[in-house]
């Protein structure tokens, strides 16, 4: 158990919950290509719930919470952009429904 958490960098308590915190934003942000792939197979055809974008802000800004703690450039610049990403679509579908109310 200590070498794998040798391997992971984990030399304190904070590192260990910083490395639970990747561990779940990274299953967070999988799980949304379940949500996607059941709602597509449930319609027969490609959807895009709005759980998708929530899953994937969510798991988003945590790994890049994670990325930031860890010191890890390709994590944080990956994850950046797709928050901006996933927050216009999330904001486009909040719009739509709102004018559809009017």
């Amino acid at each position: 158990m200590q070498a794998l958490l040798e391997y992971f960098k984990v030399t304190s308590t904070l590192d260990l919950v910083w490395l639970a915190v990747g561990i779940f934003a990274q299953l967070m942000f999988s799980a949304r290509f379940l949500i996607q792939w059941i709602s597509s197979e449930k319609a027969r055809k490609s959807v895009m719930p709005v759980a998708f974008w929530w899953f994937s802000i969510m798991g988003g800004l945590l790994l890049l919470a994670y990325g930031v703690y860890r010191g890890e450039p390709v994590i944080i610049l990956g994850q950046a952009f797709g928050i901006i990403v996933y927050a216009r679509n999330l904001w486009l579908i909040h719009a739509e429904r709102r004018s559809a109310l009017l």
